[in-house]
């Protein structure tokens, strides 16, 4: 996101093309990764954040490198950010989705697995493939760092309905070297921190933060209220207010610090090779930083656990495919014209006319999983119902229609009684989607929780806010 918002400034600020193009020419390109070619109306990147001890072209990093990323001497490579930004067309607007590291998803020859192992775990494997088959060091390399990426593609393109068009990955190193390059970014923390495992140490309130402090920003998940979802939203604000600056700067007029960014970029971030940049940033003419916002999935249960005693994010595939596609305007795969609903705009009342102790409960815990919001949770008084139904005021209403699809297919009643903007759920005695004790039979993600913490999605955070929005 930073390398893409530096070459887009170069444009925006009516800096020569050429610079723009000597920039681009530096970056490190792939091919052979299997991607859509932006082709339905818009294009969907998918941005990499990688915690790798080797720069884009494979070099290792010196030991000083490794000690300020905090990296480590292990082997392997983790994709710790993973973000997918979609753009219209028209260039007017962009909207940047993260997706948590632990998500449990279907990965291509792994079955199910963290979204953040795809890559490292598919490339090890292939690696290990191509030695015993005689392969030099170096192809294996090569080789395996393709079936890696092309894994993790397929597993965000599988978990979200969306085909990635363009590809974008950026190391922890050019995260650092990047934020220098740009003065650094302007934090604020809701309170103070100190936390040894990342390394970040700050005040509460707003702050500026160089490179090394700027990843232990973004990196801490230890001692935050929500764990990975709140350093989401710490790297969505970081992403939010670095854009928002860039957009507003004359910064990269400064010829050294061009040459800063330059060189940072050409060490640290890979493009695929199909991918035309300058015609790309022809179409963001006129964004503004207000037009870009960071969403993050819906989570289905944050504190999820394997049947092998593994901690992971569950995440219900359908719940994100719909999401994704309200947030997007139109479903990738259909083709259609028609607008999805954001569940976020849906508050739903959830009443209880069966026998079924906390069965209310745990169907309103089950859409807000799916994104939508809570409304009153209870015993129903209005009499005794045979099934299960959503009621509106209008049996057409569309709110209703995407609960009723939510809960798996409950008839929409009209109630004249109700006002335009309001959404009830009556469970009778019948009720076995989701939530319930039936739909629990049933669930096959290989996951379970004593008590599920779901995490419905929080408002976008936009790049054009004035100063940076305070967080955990």
């Amino acid at each position: 996101m930073v390398a893409i918002a530096a070459v887009l400034v170069l444009a925006l600020t009516g800096f020569a093309w050429r610079s723009v193009d000597n920039l681009i020419a530096n970056i490190d390109r792939i091919g052979g990764l299997g991607l859509g070619g932006g082709r339905d109306g818009a294009v969907d990147i998918l941005l990499v954040g990688v915690d790798s001890r080797t720069d884009a072209h494979g070099n290792p990093l010196t030991s000083a490198e490794r000690a300020m990323l905090h990296a480590g001497d292990e082997v392997g490579t983790n994709t710790d950010t993973i973000v997918l930004v979609r753009v219209p067309n028209d260039g007017r607007s962009a909207t940047a989705i993260s997706i948590p590291r632990d998500s449990y998803v279907d990965v291509p020859g792994q079955g199910k697995a963290k979204i953040n192992s795809a890559y490292g775990s598919t490339k090890e494997a292939e690696r290990a493939k191509l030695l015993a088959k005689g392969s030099s060091e170096a192809d294996a390399e090569r080789e395996s760092t393709k079936s890696g990426r092309q894994a993790l593609i397929k597993s965000v393109a599988s978990l979200t309905g969306i085909t990635v068009d363009h590809y974008a990955e950026v190391s922890l190193l050019g995260f650092v070297l990047l934020t220098d390059a740009v003065g650094g970014v302007e934090v604020c923390l809701n309170n103070a921190v100190d936390e040894w495992m990342s390394g970040a140490d700050f005040p509460a309130g707003q702050q500026r933060l160089e490179g090394q402090q700027a990843l232990s920003f973004v990196r801490q998940r230890h001692g935050l209220p929500r764990g990975d979802i709140d350093r989401i939203v710490r790297q969505q604000v970081f992403m939010a207010q670095l854009v928002g600056q860039l957009l507003n700067a004359k910064i990269l007029a400064n010829p050294g610090k061009l040459g800063e960014i330059s060189e940072a970029v050409g060490r640290t971030v890979v493009l695929d090779e199909d991918w035309d940049v300058l015609a790309f940033l022809q179409q963001l003419k006129d964004l503004s930083g207000g037009k870009v916002e960071f969403e993050t999935i819906p989570v289905a249960d944050l504190n999820s656990m394997t049947s092998a005693g593994e901690s992971v994010v569950r995440v219900e595939p359908k719940a994100v495919q719909d999401y994704v596609a309200g947030l997007v305007g139109e479903e990738k795969k259909g083709g259609g014209d028609a607008p999805k609903l954001d569940p976020s705009t849906v508050t739903v009342s959830v009443f209880n006319a069966g026998g079924k102790a906390g069965l209310a409960a745990k169907v309103s815990s089950a859409l807000t999983g799916k994104g939508f919001r809570e409304g009153l949770v209870g015993n129903y008084s209005g009499g005794s119902v045979s099934s299960s139904r959503v009621l509106a005021a209008d049996a057409g209403d569309p709110k209703a229609a995407a609960v009723a699809e939510a809960l798996g297919g409950l008839t929409v009643v009209a109630d004249p009684s109700l006002s335009a903007d309001t959404v009830s759920v009556v469970l009778a005695s019948d009720y076995s989607g989701p939530g319930s004790a039936a739909a629990g039979m049933f669930d096959f993600d290989g996951t379970s929780s004593a008590t599920a913490t779901p995490v419905p999605p929080a408002p976008p955070i936009d790049a054009g806010q004035n100063g940076p929005k305070c967080v955990n």
